[in-house]
């Protein structure tokens, strides 16, 4: 057990299903044999949430992650004390949910920054909530940015063969366009490359989205392309990178769902979520509900590890117990490989 990475997870908004599944990613014995595993949040949050699913584990409640236990079927909750549960409703946005989820990815980042956690894990937070509780911050990867002070970061979504990163994630259309720059494109290839090799993939052929339909189609349909992408690609390779590009993006995700390469750089936020949430997310059209969530956010050029489940915190069935926790259990298991791999760096 010594051996294992401690991992920090924090609950999500508490009115989301962020504790469901936290609770329900912990009742599988397998993430106890790969590693330790501290929840960080509010207990009665995590104890109210196990009584009302019925669900087969108990809390201890610990001060600081050295009072852990890591012993499967004993959650162990390293307590904010910050949520009245008397006021607390399932898929409501407030201020006090919003307070309650900031402070425990705020309490995981000092964790890690700390060394008292190998790597962290996040649920999903509202950024209503959070704004309204006076933070302002588009997303979890601004506050880790922020609170690391790291100028050079990027979002990476992993789902099997897929794994996109992102020039530009949470900014107007408008704006995503004036941001596609030579500088911030080569920079990206670079977090990717790295990415994958501290993820142990072994294929390290990197596909650049164009911006434009038909990548600007020798600039019929605008400039981008060639003027930004094409030398930021042609850059890449005399540094060494094995990368493709620009590629339409109408071909260029069909390609990398099949293999075709180890990762795809997306110009924008909806460029490379739109194609990586058809794979990962499974609608059941007769229930009107998600069957399947899948798919773990990274954000590479931290000083930390931090992943993610990929998606929101569906207050429409908070509280229900029909939360499916597959994208934490992925999360936690990239968690793992990268606080591995660092390791391996380090020695």
């Amino acid at each position: 057990m010594s051996d294992n990475p401690v991992i920090g997870i924090t609950m999500g908004d508490p009115a989301s299903i962020g504790p469901e599944i936290a609770v329900k990613a912990l009742l599988n014995a397998e993430v106890y044999e790969v590693c330790n595993p501290v929840l960080v949040g509010d207990a009665g949050v995590f104890n109210d949430i196990i009584k009302r699913l019925k669900l087969d584990a108990t809390v201890n409640i610990i001060k600081t992650v050295s009072e852990a236990r890591f012993e499967f079927g004993k959650i162990d909750v390293l307590d904010l004390r910050n949520v009245k549960l008397n006021k607390l409703a399932f898929g409501q946005i407030s201020a006090m949910a919003g307070e309650a989820s900031f402070a425990a990815v705020k309490k995981v980042i000092d964790l890690a920054m700390t060394g008292e956690v190998d790597a962290t894990v996040t649920g999903p937070i509202n950024k209503k909530s959070i704004n309204e509780a006076g933070h302002h911050f588009a997303g979890h990867t601004e506050i880790y940015a922020h609170y690391t002070n790291t100028p050079k970061y990027a979002m990476l979504l992993v789902e099997d063969n897929l794994k996109v990163i992102h020039v530009s994630t949470h900014v107007s259309l408008r704006k995503a366009c004036d941001l596609v720059k030579k500088e911030r494109i080569l920079e990206v290839i670079e977090l990717l490359h790295n990415g994958l090799n501290s993820l142990g993939e072994t294929n390290l052929k990197i596909g650049v989205a164009g911006l434009n339909p038909h990548a600007g189609d020798s600039g019929l349909f605008g400039t981008e392309d060639d003027q930004e992408i094409l030398p930021a690609v042609e850059e890449a390779k005399r540094h060494g990178y094995n990368v493709e590009g620009p590629v339409p993006p109408d071909t260029l995700f069909a390609k990398a769902a099949t293999g075709a390469y180890g990762g795809v750089v997306a110009m924008y936020h909806d460029q490379g979520h739109i194609p990586f949430k058809l794979a990962g997310f499974k609608w059941d059209p007769k229930k009107k509900q998600m069957e399947s969530v899948k798919g773990v956010n990274i954000t590479l050029g931290l000083p930390i590890i931090r992943t993610s489940v990929d998606h929101g915190t569906a207050f429409e069935i908070a509280g229900k117990g029909i939360a499916s926790p597959d994208a934490m259990l992925l999360a936690i298991e990239s968690a793992v490989q990268l606080s591995r791999y660092r390791k391996q760096i380090i020695v």
